[in-house]
């Protein structure tokens, strides 16, 4: 995954500074359709039932994996092609932390789930 500029900011103040950083207390999971960038953007996921779903993270060495599966509801309409993930501090609005592309894109049809296993979204530090 790849840290939106806004975060990089904040970690870079952080670490080099005596500046201060508002640490996130929730974070979410949103599907795209059309990718992400650093400013944000892209095409998230929206209607047929969809939310961004909420995860947790362990974090092991340099790297936050989801402790638990993250699952989204049945979807009552297609998504089209989901093709990107973002992490968000909010399930709705909010300010995109982290992005990535999936491995494979999955169409999502009226009555699929799209799920995503625990410790399978990984976000890195090298």
């Amino acid at each position: 995954m790849s840290f939106s500029n806004t975060f990089e900011t904040r970690v870079l103040t952080w670490v080099f500074t005596t500046g201060s950083a508002t640490r996130p207390t929730e974070w979410h999971i949103a599907l795209y359709t059309g990718a992400p960038s650093d400013p944000g953007g892209g095409t998230e996921v929206s209607g047929g039932g969809y939310a961004r779903q909420a995860v947790t993270f362990v974090v092991s060495g340099n790297t936050a994996s989801n402790n638990a599966a993250i699952e989204w509801p049945v979807a009552t309409a297609g998504y089209g092609t989901v093709t990107h993930v973002g992490v968000f501090d909010a399930a709705t609005s909010g300010t995109l932390i982290a992005y990535a592309a999936l491995t494979t894109s999955k169409a999502i049809d009226t009555g699929d789930v799209f799920r995503l296993p625990s410790g399978d979204l990984d976000v890195t530090l090298d």
